[in-house]
């Protein structure tokens, strides 16, 4: 399962990076600079690296974020996902395929549709009762890196502490007391 969530995100930041030209005009790609998606004006697919995107209309493809967040307030057809950032989806919003945030937060509101996989890594997701998933709705905790990362460290730092404590005792044997 977690071979098919990486590979996931990987083919998802491969066709991201990839520049689809039979839609260009469509589709919105913004570096540092937000995408607000109008009620009136649909976009095609929206990528947006360190900016957020608020989307208030319709987006008939996918929406990528690296490092920014993503707030859904209407339908998309397409996948939502984003990297080191969050997503919230507003009540009544729906979302065509998958719903992905890796190292970061999801929020579903009241009434929100997703019509694929619900997947947050290393992150924290939350979805009320009326909010329908129709696929799988998986959550892997940061404790299973952040855990062992943790053990090592202490570990580490008691094996430190030890050795250094050693050496001062013996420091102190071997050290000869100043005439009164």
């Amino acid at each position: 399962m977690i071979r098919r969530l990486l590979a996931f995100g990987f083919v998802c930041a491969a066709l991201a990076a990839a520049s689809p030209c039979a839609r260009a005009d469509e589709d919105a790609v913004q570096f540092f600079h937000n995408i607000d998606v109008s009620r009136d004006q649909p976009v095609g697919d929206a990528v947006c690296f360190f900016c957020n995107v608020h989307l208030q209309g319709k987006a008939t493809g996918d929406i990528v974020v690296f490092f920014g967040n993503s707030r859904i307030d209407g339908t998309v057809n397409g996948d939502v996902v984003t990297f080191f950032g969050n997503v919230s989806a507003a009540d009544g919003s729906s979302i065509g395929g998958d719903l992905v945030s890796i190292f970061g937060s999801a929020r579903l509101a009241e009434n929100v549709s997703v019509n694929g996989d619900f997947v947050t890594v290393f992150g924290v997701a939350h979805a009320p009762s009326s909010a329908s998933i129709h696929g799988d709705h998986v959550t892997l905790s940061p404790w299973i890196i952040f855990g062992p990362l943790l053990v090592i460290f202490l570990i580490v730092f008691v094996i430190v502490h030890e050795i250094r404590t050693r050496r001062q005792r013996q420091f102190v044997q071997n050290y000869p007391l100043p005439p009164t």
